[in-house]
């Protein structure tokens, strides 16, 4: 336990000297940790996403960040239009699909 807290010596000619490179070490530990829990994750989930959007076409069905079902009519840069029901088209960010569902899952619904 002597690694997380210092222990009190009296002060004499051989009292030992914690090493200069403890805390350091502690560091690098925790930045390393913190990446390989945190950073990384998040960075496999936004490639995955990014790789999911450029993927959609037209046809898909997709559920959009609110919960909005719909099969995608029209795909553009930035933009895709969702026809929701019969003649009823929306258009929404790419960024906002949260999912492309299997075909035939909204003749299901």
């Amino acid at each position: 336990m002597d690694f997380l807290i210092s222990s009190a010596f009296a002060q004499t000619a051989g009292a030992p000297q914690a090493s200069p490179w403890s805390p350091l070490v502690m560091m690098l530990v925790f930045v390393a940790v913190f990446f390989f829990f945190v950073i990384r994750p998040q960075m496999k989930r936004a490639k995955d996403h990014r790789n999911m959007v450029s993927a959609i076409a037209k046809g898909d069905e997709v559920v959009t960040n609110g919960g909005i079902l719909g099969r995608v009519d029209e795909v553009g840069d930035a933009f895709l239009a969702i026809e929701i029901a019969d003649k009823v088209v929306i258009r929404v960010q790419k960024n906002a699909v949260a999912a492309v569902l299997p075909k035939g899952t909204l003749k299901s619904a």
